[in-house]
């Protein structure tokens, strides 16, 4: 059963954030307004999923990951899933070196 507040946010709020977040023009701008509308938590998390998605696609085995990260293998486990999808955005993105610290490329 969806919380509150998910119930409150539908499709056509998620639609408008992504369509923000596709206008940003550089990673330095994007940084700046993850700081502007996340709390520091919500940017790690979401930093937190990045990196665990980098370390599967280098090859690094899930335990490992657990282990580095202190993070569960459920978590690991859906990026995991997410990677094997030969059309995911996430894979392209990983694939075509947008996944560099500095977040150029």
């Amino acid at each position: 059963m969806p919380t509150q507040q998910e119930s409150s946010v539908g499709e056509e709020a998620v639609q408008a954030i992504a369509s923000v977040f596709a206008r940003v023009g550089s990673a330095a701008e994007m940084r700046r307004f993850f700081d502007e509308i996340l709390t520091a938590a919500e940017t790690r998390d979401l930093a937190l999923r990045w990196l665990l998605l980098r370390k599967l696609r280098a090859g690094m085995p899930q335990r490992r990951i657990a282990d580095e990260l202190g993070i569960s293998l459920c978590k690991i486990t859906r990026g995991s899933k997410l990677l094997k999808n030969r059309k995911s955005v996430t894979v392209r993105m990983l694939d075509d070196g947008h996944d560099s610290e500095d977040g150029e490329g």
